[in-house]
């Protein structure tokens, strides 16, 4: 095979992964929003289910970017495993799309479709068109690169080595585990599948042993639902788990059907071209498997707990400090945004919820440590502390990679929200840190509060809780709602001004010792920075319009 080419196949293959890249950025930045939406109503019943994962599957050609997503709603506990079954079994039907498409052989009309999108991407203002001409551009690019693989490939049916190469995938076992391993090393199905397509049409493989392959296919997309896996709960590790059953058991039971059965001989009889014997396979597997699987759907959920049951605590390492909610960005957003910014705002508020919970938790707790003067409750600020420490880092960390790959503008926007929300949860969490290590010094010293000031430290703590609280509200993000935080947070200022004023009188008075009074003012100087963070956190709420 000549150096072009090798180029040409290389090429081909590189405009045909750009353009579903492009397609599915584009769908995301479209309505990415919607297709969340769509998926978190449409799950309880179980064709609702198939249907809905099948057409998200179809407009976004990547079954991978649909389980991820699924993944992600498990791992956040907005889809139970039962529903995720349905979406799966759809997202397998709706895959084969992109082979049908190949099939028709449009490729004739691809630098139409490239034209008119690239046309709205550049000459029209208007967002949304542009983001649909950044779809058509993909489309038209896809089939371009297919066009130019297939064409590249036609001479490989001359080398000898290439053919014997082939020769072999006809062995049920090795035909498999080749396009389980290929596709498991490009992510994408629809991508192995268009290649087989691309040698099928060349004559370098023969459908007897190309069937073989595309079984193996189906197996080796799961990989990309695994690794966004790593990390999540038992749960969302289910759901991809369920994803690689139905692969597995639709391969063994089309591998025995073929051997058995004329199944090939009579898809060649019917079709003409070998990419439509390849197409039509395609979906024949995913659609029997998923008609002859749908009865056992709630089988399939049992199953995956049995492979992975649930772990006792000691076996998670109690308190071992992790994100419980955020899963992996798989492979740099390569499969679109859609299994990026569909999910990942949930996820993101979740955690930042459960960070805030451990924030309020420790205020509360260090109030009530310094005004009963006990050092006991101090070791658990302190460990919530550090696990707030940690939660900051790993979801900046999280954000800053994903906003360079964010293509939604409104997620865009509530990702970089969560970011400064995120340093500011944190700063509370540093404030209790302060309030708590007051308690050491009055006991070390024993330094003792007037009852006034003790008093308005009861005051403090009851308004930083309800200031703190208000960021839980399901109206969280409104600007009503921001008046009212507003509002706390002026009465902490107002309260901080009135209570310094108060201890300057007791200072003139000789009622509060010189110790006392150095305490009262730097935790006077926490209580007030409180506010100030919460207002910040609400703040950005509203700018992103959304609610933790």
């Amino acid at each position: 095979m000549k150096i072009l080419e090798m180029l040409g196949v290389f090429g081909g293959l590189a405009l045909f992964l750009h353009g579903m890249q492009m397609m599915s950025s584009g769908l995301e930045a479209a309505a990415g929003g919607q297709m969340k939406s769509i998926m978190e109503r449409l799950t309880a019943n179980r064709f609702l289910g198939v249907l809905t994962g099948a057409l998200i599957t179809a407009a976004v050609q990547s079954s991978s970017a649909t389980t991820v997503m699924v993944v992600g709603f498990v791992n956040a506990g907005m889809m139970t495993l039962n529903q995720a079954v349905w979406i799966i079994m759809g997202a397998n039907v709706g895959t084969t799309v992109t082979g049908l498409l190949i099939a028709l052989d449009v490729g004739a009309l691809a630098p139409v479709i490239a034209f008119a999108g690239v046309f709205l991407m550049v000459f029209v203002k208007k967002i949304k068109l542009q983001h649909i001409g950044q779809i058509l551009a993909g489309l038209g690019i896809l089939f371009i690169g297919m066009d130019t693989m297939s064409a590249a490939m036609a001479p490989l049916r001359e080398l000898p080595a290439f053919l014997h190469l082939m020769s072999t995938l006809s062995n049920p076992l090795l035909g498999i585990l080749f396009g389980a391993m290929f596709t498991a090393l490009i992510q994408s199905s629809s991508a192995s599948v268009g290649i087989l397509q691309s040698l099928a049409a060349a004559g370098a493989i023969p459908f007897s042993g190309a069937v073989f392959v595309l079984f193996g296919q189906n197996i080796g997309t799961c990989i990309t639902a695994v690794i966004a896996a790593l990390g999540t709960s038992r749960s969302a590790k289910r759901a991809t788990c369920i994803h690689l059953l139905f692969n597995v058991i639709g391969t063994a039971i089309f591998t025995a059907a073929v051997l058995v059965l004329p199944i090939t001989s009579m898809i060649e009889g019917a079709v003409a071209s070998p990419k439509g014997e390849i197409a039509v396979m395609h979906v024949v597997f995913n659609l029997v498997t998923t008609l002859l699987l749908l009865p056992f759907g709630n089988q399939l959920a049992r199953l995956a707990n049995l492979l992975l049951p649930d772990r006792d605590t000691a076996q998670e390492g109690g308190e071992t400090m992790r994100l419980a909610y955020l899963t992996p960005l798989v492979g740099g957003g390569k499969d679109g945004g859609l299994g990026v910014s569909a999910i990942v705002e949930d996820q993101l508020r979740s955690e930042l919820r459960r960070m805030l919970e451990m924030a309020r938790q420790n205020v509360d707790t260090s109030f009530q440590a310094v005004l009963a003067r006990d050092t006991a409750p101090l070791d658990r600020v302190e460990k919530r502390e550090e696990y707030i420490d940690f939660l900051n880092r790993e979801i900046s960390r999280y954000v800053s990679r994903l906003i360079a790959i964010e293509t939604n503008e409104r997620g865009s926007k509530v990702v970089s929200s969560f970011f400064t929300i995120s340093g500011n949860i944190e700063r509370i969490g540093d404030h209790a840190d302060n309030l708590a290590g007051y308690t050491r010094m009055l006991a070390e010293h024993e330094i003792v509060f007037s009852d006034r000031a003790r008093e308005e430290i009861g005051e403090m703590r009851d308004i930083s809780l309800r200031a703190v609280s208000a960021l839980f509200s399901g109206e969280a993000g409104t600007p009503p709602w921001l008046a009212q935080v507003a509002k706390l947070e002026q009465r902490i200022d107002d309260m901080t001004d009135g209570f310094r004023r108060e201890q300057l009188a007791r200072m003139r008075g000789g009622s509060c010792s010189e110790e006392a009074c150095i305490l009262f003012s730097e935790l006077l100087t926490d209580f007030e920075r409180l506010g100030d963070h919460v207002l910040n956190i609400a703040q950005e709420l509203t700018k992103a319009q959304t609610t933790l």
